[in-house]
């Protein structure tokens, strides 16, 4: 099941609320219980493998906010 991030219209906060379904219409805020919710456009991280074995992390900076810098270097494996 996909964790989605959502905006609430009524109280103006963000959640991220685990959903069930592509059909999230209806689906109640956890904070206000209002339905006026919006579905943000959530950044996700992903890596993939180099040529040659290559094993540079990719940047560390924005961890928590789900995702890499990508403001150096194109976002690709490399080190600060």
């Amino acid at each position: 099941m996909p964790i989605y991030e959502f905006h609430c219209g009524k109280c103006e906060k963000d959640s991220e609320i685990l959903v069930r379904s592509s059909k999230w219409e209806g689906t109640r805020c956890p904070l206000c219980g209002s339905t006026r919710l919006t579905k943000k456009l959530s950044v996700f991280a992903s890596s993939t493998a180099t040529s040659g074995g290559g094993d540079a992390p990719a940047c560390g900076m924005g961890m928590g906010g789900g995702g890499g810098c990508g403001g150096c270097c194109g976002g690709g494996p490399h080190r600060h």
